[in-house]
């Protein structure tokens, strides 16, 4: 009686071990470690390249439909996401300015990773931005363009470097990062073969943008920029309008392209003014709150397909 007694109590004691062996908690026992960025372009490449990692949240700082922040200030919400950030992903080379002194004292100890940082062949803006007119907005010499993620090229590079960063902080998931962010990359990159390929075959490569946030898209494609029309929402003056007018006619100016994130009005008045043809362009500084991972490949397909048609192909 007693043995099988000890028979049952030990087949029961066997079955609750092999329960708290086997059996999944409702939570992860780690800490969920929370990455912030800044732009929706950083946020989306951020995505690609920690997905699949459960032990991470990556969050967007600023609205999604915001694009460039180069005259933001930060709002109260602002302040209560970087107060319970681990990490700070950022664009850099001065996108960021509204962040400011503010971030330490939200919070003094999130850990910054600048996903521009130790990129070669920045394109520095040019001080005269209205073909051969002086910038409304000055620039000055040697100031870098941010617009990096505008460029497929560009971002297999910010890709790289967000991949670097987070390896450094959690050393348990880097070959997750490692693995994703070659992978985004050789997407990246056969995205910018297409582009490359697409500059030597069209009829006419010389385009006017809004500002300089095709300075590297273009470079991609092989696209001249004969002018810019403005910089970051400032229009013009008469003097400058008469002159890009000029230009546009004297270089025979195949295209003129606006963004959806300002409004194209200018660029419709120049293409009436000198019957060149007016497009869309997307840079995916902007997108849906809920974007596919696959938003920025889709965007830049899309772009392939504007500019071909309206420059032609050979």
């Amino acid at each position: 009686m007693m043995k099988k007694l000890l028979k049952i109590i030990l087949s029961a004691f066997l079955g609750i071990l092999s329960f708290a062996i086997f059996a999944t908690p409702n939570e992860p026992s780690a800490k969920v470690r929370t990455v912030l960025c800044t732009t929706f372009p950083i946020f989306q490449i951020t995505r690609n390249v920690t997905q699949g990692n459960t032990a991470l949240e990556v969050e967007l700082m600023l609205p999604s439909q915001l694009g460039c922040p180069h005259d933001y200030a930060l709002s109260p919400q602002d302040m209560q996401k970087l107060a319970r950030a681990d990490v700070l992903l950022i664009n850099g080379l001065g996108l960021e300015e509204f962040l400011g002194a503010p971030i330490k004292n939200a919070n003094p100890k999130l850990i910054i990773i600048d996903s521009s940082a130790g990129i070669e062949d920045i394109i520095q803006y040019k001080e005269q931005c209205h073909s051969g007119d002086k910038c409304q907005h000055d620039h000055g010499h040697g100031v870098p363009n941010p617009h990096l993620f505008a460029s497929p090229r560009m971002s297999a590079r910010l890709a790289s470097n967000i991949a670097e960063g987070l390896s450094k902080l959690d050393p348990d998931s880097v070959t997750l990062y490692t693995k994703n962010a070659g992978e985004y990359s050789k997407t990246m990159n056969l995205l910018a073969d297409k582009m490359s390929a697409l500059g030597k075959r069209l009829k006419n490569n010389r385009i006017v943008q809004p500002h300089g946030v095709f300075d590297y898209l273009a470079r991609d494609i092989g696209l001249e920029i004969a002018a810019t029309m403005q910089s970051h929402g400032g229009e013009p003056s008469a003097s400058e309008m008469i002159q890009m007018i000029r230009a546009i006619k004297e270089k025979k100016v195949g295209a003129i392209f606006s963004e959806p994130q300002y409004p194209g009005k200018l660029g419709e008045t120049l293409s009436k003014e000198c019957s060149v043809p007016t497009a869309v362009l997307d840079p995916c500084a902007t997108g849906p709150e809920k974007a596919s991972l696959d938003y920025y490949e889709k965007v830049m397909l899309k772009n392939i397909e504007t500019i071909e048609a309206t420059l032609g192909s050979k």
